[in-house]
């Protein structure tokens, strides 16, 4: 079921975990939705074994380097939650040899090196994901012929009887040389090839939650939170819709284990008594904390769609409600306050007319929450909630503060938290709407070649939220989904799309993200992060690679034209 990649046997990988429970432990996190749900569950765990435990959350590469260096003397065991697993963390951090990391991350490729050294680096991998690492002895090999190539250097003035032994030797060294040029021609096109794309595998918080249950500790919370990990990667958009629903089925196979529906009526309507249902429900973002027309409009899905940034995209809209016999009056109140006989049949009348107006896929697999009576939630409410706690601009505290209020949002007992959130979402998606209207209106999406290229000016409204990286990352999502649908140009609907937005104008700094064409069949894999790398080497651009994703980066604005010139050549 589960390994540590080398190892296949569960005991060596249980082994490792229980030596981790008996330690003090450094949890460096990173700040996304799925790490805040896997942080959770380890929490959990490590709260029933009484593990003593700091928690530092790091946001990049220079915060988890700093923290490293901070504590790497008071602790000897460090688990990184979705980070790490995609550079040499050795190279990275030199640490002493006594020094263990447990590194859970979703990102892929793995770095080679933290693949093969298994006793200072101990990777927390489902044993399905199909890691496609290559072969050790294509990518290592001893330092041998080197040496005795030294050795023999200045032999050259041997003795008559001694000729023929020598020209034999040059010949044996030559050899050496020329196979060992072949082999690292080689090894440099298999490393090419593997690590020339990044993607995403199963969920940390999954992989969390089946460690959960491999130690049957698993609770109905930590579920939840594996649930809402999932969730994230499918709102995100950085798995396939296919690794969406085979996951959606391993959990719903838990859901119905903890759920049982027999318990007696008057427990499950107290606020303690919590319950997961697996359901079929619409694709439109925080539907039931908003009204139904709020989120059509504001759902890329429906506003890509019928093209809403148009006035003929609001006369559709008009149209798809009146085809569903909706009055606008109810359409706009709160759904909460809908009439009770239009909601019971809501989903189906919605999902026949979206049918007729070409929107087939309206209807998700996804998993809601119910505490107690009243409260109910589906897990992309709480993955648009929680994000926004964490991408949070309006209070200028510090990014720590952030990160702990969306933490703390994950638990029951925080629902007031979770409601701020919920609106804080809200505000997010209106101001995604419209700037994504805004730059279709304005035609600021450009083809570049190889790309389209849209760049946002200081001074747009909400520019600042999108200085985030998550937020930058959808929006540059529902963008391009935008501009597929307007677009009449078939070659540019096949492009991927660079963004850009300003980070610190005092600096001069922008952000830039670069996200791969929205076809159907598209594997979600990412070519840019090695894009970007080269393209910042070859015109010595000032860039700062310090996302965990690599297709993200920071860049000094005078150096932005030479570097997309030097992408453009790199891609075309």
């Amino acid at each position: 079921m589960y390994s540590m990649y080398q190892h296949t046997l569960l005991g060596a990988y249980i082994n490792a975990i229980i030596l981790l429970f008996l330690q003090r432990v450094l949890l460096l996190v990173a700040s996304d939705v799925d790490a805040l749900c896997a942080c959770k569950i380890l929490q959990a765990l490590f709260q029933c074994d009484h593990v003593q435990y700091t928690l530092v959350p790091v946001a990049g590469w220079q915060e988890l380097e700093t923290a490293f260096l901070e504590h790497k003397d008071q602790f000897k065991y460090f688990v990184l939650i979705n980070c790490g697993a995609n550079v040499d963390l050795l190279e990275i951090l030199q640490p002493e040899e006594d020094t263990f990391f447990f590194v859970c991350d979703s990102h892929r490729p793995i770095n080679v090196v933290n693949v093969y050294n298994d006793t200072q680096i101990k990777l927390l991998v489902k044993q399905d994901d199909d890691l496609d690492v290559p072969a050790y002895d294509d990518i290592f090999r001893e330092e041998e012929d080197e040496e005795e190539d030294s050795e023999d250097e200045g032999d050259g003035s041997e003795p008559s009887e001694k000729r023929r032994r020598f020209e034999e030797e040059v010949i044996e060294r030559t050899m050496n040389r020329r196979q060992r040029r072949e082999w690292e021609a080689r090894r440099r096109e298999i490393l090419f090839d593997y690590e020339q794309y990044e993607y995403h595998g199963t969920s940390s918080a999954m992989v969390m939650f089946d460690l959960a249950w491999i130690m049957s500790k698993d609770l109905n919370d930590m579920l939840w939170w594996a649930i809402v990990g999932l969730t994230d990667q499918w709102v995100q958009d950085k798995i396939t819709q296919m690794k969406y629903v085979t996951d959606i089925g391993i959990l719903q196979r838990h859901v119905s284990r903890h759920n049982h529906r027999n318990e007696d009526e008057e427990n499950s309507l107290s606020i303690d008594c919590m319950r997961i249902a697996f359901e079929y429900d619409l694709r439109l973002a925080l539907y039931q904390h908003w009204s139904l027309y709020e989120s059509l409009c504001n759902t890329s899905y429906t506003s890509a769609s019928l093209k809403l940034w148009s006035v003929q995209g609001q006369k559709r809209l008009q149209e798809f409600l009146a085809d569903m016999g909706l009055p606008l009056k109810q359409v706009k109140q709160k759904f909460n306050s809908m009439d009770v006989s239009l909601k019971e049949n809501l989903r189906e009348m919605i999902e026949e007319s979206a049918n007729k107006f070409g929107m087939k896929d309206l209807r998700v697999q996804t998993f809601s929450i119910h505490f107690g009576f009243k409260n109910k939630f589906s897990a992309s409410d709480i993955v648009y909630a929680t994000t926004s706690l964490m991408e949070n601009i309006e209070k200028e505290g510090h990014e720590t503060t952030n990160f702990i209020k969306a933490l703390d949002s994950l638990s029951r007992g925080n629902l007031d938290k979770l409601h701020q959130g919920l609106d804080l979402a809200k505000k997010q998606l209106r101001a995604i709407q419209q700037t994504v209207a805004s730059c279709i209106c304005t035609n600021l999406v450009i083809s570049q070649g190889p790309f389209l290229y849209c760049s946002l000016m200081e001074g747009t409204p909400d520019v600042k939220l999108f200085s985030k990286p998550v937020s930058l990352c959808l929006l540059s999502k529902y963008l391009l989904k935008s501009f597929v649908c307007s677009t009449k140009n078939k070659r540019c609907k096949l492009l991927p799309l660079v963004m850009a937005a300003p980070m610190d104008v005092e600096q001069g700094t922008v952000i830039m993200v670069g996200i791969p064409p929205e076809t159907e069949s598209s594997d979600k894999k990412n070519f840019f992060g090695r894009a970007f790398e080269k393209a910042a080497e070859s015109t010595n651009s000032r860039t700062l690679h310090n996302h965990f994703e690599l297709s993200i980066i920071e860049l000094k604005t005078e150096d932005r034209s030479k570097f997309l010139d030097a992408l453009i050549s790199l891609l075309s």
